[in-house]
């Protein structure tokens, strides 16, 4: 019995060795770094759990073992909700930290800075060029579509205007309609904001399209920023006397020719967009204005000019002035500026 007895002792005493050996290993491979070599883009499939994900790390050099794996998730069950998307995975991550990376929800992203005064179908071009690869033609036809624009809650023919300039971080694998959602989301809580904080002019103007309308023309003149109110007050100045704006980059706005000369010919152009033509507002906006001009728009600077001409001196700044007779003499000075 005794010799029985001894033998159950080594068996017992070996089971446990084994039990906590294997524990032991297990728990030294849970905190052993990824062998990953380099940091990998990865895209995690909807519906994914332990042992398909266990699978796919292993299958691109993330994690050493699946089963391993397999049973950290099965452990630790609580910490573990996998949730699709393309992750950037670094390299010396345990298994516990991808796990959590994974289930974060931090998905990798691509930075795009769409800048002000853009028009629609230029942010479309910087959509494209950029590391999204997004088609050029997709997104042209998605912001001119009025379909699109309801789908949106836009009240417009198109998307010219909504498209708030910004950086934006986009979730990698973002698609045309998602990039253009994001956009359009920013600008009307934007709309949100501002109309809470009960600006005369939006009255006066009546609606957020018309306050970016007003607002792309004072995006399109303000060449520095600390011009931006006088220049908006300028224009609700006309605008109240049913002056016309007298704009020219609503007249290149027509001819889609942003930087170019401008011809007598396109200046007599029926368009309604042509404010040097016809007095009132645009049927709609000329560009995508930023939050600074919308906010000069939204609260000018008050004023009794009614004219403003480029110094043309180097500084990108305008001279300002109540009369035409004080303008004629102003745009003398700036044709000397240039040398004529």
């Amino acid at each position: 019995m005794k010799i029985l007895k001894n033998i159950f002792v080594v068996l017992l005493f070996g089971f446990f060795g084994l039990v906590f050996g294997t524990a032991y290993y297990v728990y030294k491979q849970w905190q052993q770094p990824s062998p990953l070599k380099e940091p990998i883009l990865l895209e995690i499939p909807r519906g994914y759990g332990a042992v398909q994900m266990g699978r796919l790390l292993h299958r691109n050099e993330v994690i050493k073992s699946t089963r391993s794996f397999e049973w950290w998730c099965r452990f630790n069950s609580g910490k573990v909700n996998f949730k699709t998307g393309w992750y950037n995975i670094p390299t010396g991550q345990s298994i516990e930290q991808i796990v959590a990376l994974l289930s974060s929800g931090r998905t990798a992203t691509i930075r795009v800075t769409i800048p002000e005064g853009k028009a629609a179908w230029e942010t479309a071009g910087i959509l494209a060029n950029s590391a999204l690869k997004l088609d050029s033609v997709k997104l042209d036809s998605l912001m001119y579509s009025q379909v699109f624009a309801d789908s949106l809650g836009v009240k417009a023919k198109d998307l010219e205007g909504y498209l708030l300039p910004n950086t934006y971080d986009f979730p990698y694998g973002t698609d045309e309609q998602n990039a253009i959602r994001l956009l359009v989301r920013a600008n009307l809580k934007l709309r949100d904001e501002m109309q809470a904080k009960n600006s005369p002019v939006w009255n006066e103007l009546g609606d957020w399209h018309r306050v970016l309308t007003m607002a792309s023309v004072v995006e399109k003149e303000a060449a520095v920023p600390n011009e931006r109110t006088r220049i908006a007050g300028v224009f609700m100045n006309r605008y109240r006397i049913g002056m016309s704006l007298g704009a020219d980059p609503t007249v290149r706005f027509i001819f889609r020719n942003m930087t170019g000369p401008i011809y007598k010919s396109q200046l007599a152009s029926d368009n309604p967009y042509n404010t040097r033509k016809f007095a009132g507002l645009m049927p709609g906006p000329i560009a995508n204005p930023g939050r600074a001009a919308i906010e000069a728009t939204l609260f000018p600077m008050k004023t009794e000019e009614l004219y403003f001409v480029a110094k043309d001196d180097g500084s990108r700044e305008h001279f300002f002035s109540k009369t035409y007779a004080d303008h004629n003499r102003l745009k003398n000075t700036a044709a000397r500026n240039r040398g004529e």
